[in-house]
């Protein structure tokens, strides 16, 4: 069974709690500054351009997908925070089916990384990206898929812990690693074989080059291809996220 009103409570709530937060929010201003204006700049210089885009034009999905990964993993450790305060004791012990409590989990983190997400969107003027309105309207629910991926992902592994400092030692040995894999900083034609293997079993390429295809026209996939594995991933990691709750005591 879904409880939609238990659903609508903790994405909610969790809104609530960012909008309350001033450290998230200079964050995720911080973050595309530092990425996307610094390193995109200083790498562009040396890069150039790839293909027939600018290297600034081929970073930008890329910060995008950066900002949606960080957020959706921070959002995920407000389980191990409620759980050291109480509150994940009494919405465990409540008559709520714990599908309803994993599915407001994620739509909540994602619905927060959505809005680091758009964060980036600012930079614009900045960098000098042509964008459309139909192009950011388009790119609003693929970044939505991503981030629900990526929370998911967060939350399933936030069940498993008990401290902050251990979500915190995973959660970079598997943020980086996904983010540097995804083609996001730099394109990955002449990488070596076993990487590009690595780098097609990350869910996150598929959803950079979704975002590249749709803010620049360039895919190394078909969009039927990526639309599948964010799908199938989001479905899988959500899947074994309830399961984690249900282990829960």
């Amino acid at each position: 069974m879904i409880d939609i009103a238990a659903i609508q409570m903790i994405w909610l709530r969790d809104l609530i709690r960012f909008t309350r937060d001033r450290a998230q929010i200079l964050g995720a201003i911080a973050r595309p500054v530092l990425w996307l204006l610094i390193m995109g700049f200083g790498l562009g210089s040396s890069f150039g351009r790839v293909g027939e885009t600018s290297y600034l034009e081929f970073i930008f999905p890329g910060i995008i997908a950066l900002n949606l990964i960080f957020a959706s993993f921070l959002s995920a450790i407000s389980i191990i925070w409620d759980r050291e305060f109480g509150f994940l004791k009494e919405i465990l012990v409540a008559p709520i089916p714990r599908f309803s409590i994993a599915v407001g989990k994620a739509a909540s983190g994602s619905t927060v990384s959505l809005l680091h997400g758009l964060v980036v969107m600012l930079f614009i003027p900045l960098i000098h990206v042509q964008l459309t309105l139909g192009q950011i309207l388009l790119a609003l629910p693929l970044m939505y898929l991503m981030a629900f991926v990526s929370t998911s992902l967060g939350i399933l592994i936030a069940c498993r812990m008990t401290s902050f400092e251990g979500f915190g030692t995973i959660a970079n040995f598997v943020i980086m690693p996904l983010f540097l894999l995804s083609g996001a900083v730099f394109p990955l034609d002449n990488a070596p074989v076993w990487l590009k293997i690595i780098s097609r079993l990350n869910p996150f390429t598929y959803g950079v080059d979704l975002l590249r295809g749709v803010f620049s026209g360039v895919m190394h996939y078909s969009v039927a291809l990526d639309l599948s594995v964010l799908f199938f991933c989001a479905a899988g990691f959500l899947g074994l996220a309830v399961m984690a709750f249900e282990k829960m005591d």
